[in-house]
């Protein structure tokens, strides 16, 4: 594994991420934990989830079961850089949902790190993510209960997920007037398909030192392989991938991805996650395997060097926007 500083920190990291979304709704407890278990022996040391995680199986269940993984072996602890995040309403029952049970006001974030500390059997967060900007609670507070937090141990490092580049900008100033490290990464929707992200947001987190954490890599599969599998008697894409793939124009481009991978050799898979390991300021994309099988495919992207004839005819059949101001202006 290599290993790389988490944007400006002394923090290091693997350059593949462990997503754990699927932890609890599709992938059970046991599975789950060998998941865990591989990737740790893999040199996977940044984990990743959300206290909304679990979905049909419940919010919150995602943690639970990273927990009782540590729980199983204490020293797991150690060796592993948890990152979770809040925003989600997290209110139990059926009764009205609790106006402040989501967000980032001072009280949500108390609330949520305690509870989602409870769940992971753990006493800190390495990384606690933003999940979503919080449009209506001003930077100053979301600081100050961050800063109470950090003082008391419960978390180390702030970060954010799905942040535009200006949001980037207005917390990390914030923090800066109040003497703080701010974020120290940015988790965003990044792959060979949706290259927005290159336009503010990539070039916001290297101005201010954060690391980028591509959620998605695959595209929701589109980038996995999805033609061949399908003619292969594969399971059919459902949802906005196949929405996609219904579209003459995006379904020749998703073909020519696939063509031009076959001609050399390639996987489309590991593809997608090499790619993404060679743009600027990446620290590391997240995956979400499902079985160990597929954790071990997506480890192979990782000794995956891709020649420049690849590199551009990727860029030729998924050009990027370009850096703003330039892709909307002069």
């Amino acid at each position: 594994m290599e290993y790389t500083q988490l944007g400006r920190t002394g923090l290091k990291v693997g350059r593949l991420v462990l997503g754990t979304m699927n932890f609890g709704p599709q992938t059970d407890k046991s599975t789950s934990h060998a998941i865990m278990n591989a990737a740790l022996d893999a040199g996977v040391n940044l984990f990743d989830t959300a206290n909304v995680y679990g979905q049909t199986a419940g919010k919150g269940r995602t943690e639970e079961i990273i927990g009782s993984w540590f729980a199983k072996d204490p020293a797991h602890r150690d060796k592993v850089v948890l990152a979770t995040k809040v925003y989600g309403n997290m209110a139990e029952g059926t009764g009205p949902v609790w106006p402040n049970h989501d967000r980032l006001s001072a009280v949500n974030i108390r609330r949520a790190v305690e509870a989602s500390l409870k769940r992971l059997r753990t006493d800190r967060i390495d990384v606690y993510q933003f999940h979503h900007i919080d449009r209506h609670t001003p930077f100053d507070e979301i600081w100050q209960a961050v800063d109470t937090l950090i003082q008391q141990g419960k978390i180390l490092y702030a970060g954010s997920s799905n942040f535009p580049g200006y949001k980037i900008a207005q917390a990390n100033e914030a923090a800066a007037r109040r003497g703080m490290v701010g974020l120290v990464s940015e988790q965003c929707h990044y792959n060979l398909y949706e290259r927005r992200a290159e336009m503010e947001v990539i070039p916001a987190a290297q101005e201010y030192g954060l690391g980028v954490i591509p959620w998605s890599p695959l595209a929701g599969g589109l980038l996995g392989g999805v033609i061949r599998k399908q003619a292969e008697g594969g399971r059919r894409a459902g949802g906005r991938t196949a929405e996609r793939l219904a579209d003459p124009v995006e379904r020749a481009r998703i073909q020519a991805y696939e063509d031009l991978l076959a001609k050399h050799g390639l996987d489309p898979a590991e593809t997608a996650l090499a790619w993404l390991l060679t743009r600027p300021g990446v620290t590391g994309p997240i995956v979400g395997p499902r079985t160990p099988e597929q954790l071990a495919g997506a480890l192979r992207a990782l000794e995956l060097k891709l020649s420049e004839e690849v590199l551009t005819g990727l860029d030729e059949i998924f050009p990027g926007p370009g850096p703003a101001p330039e892709a909307f202006a002069w």
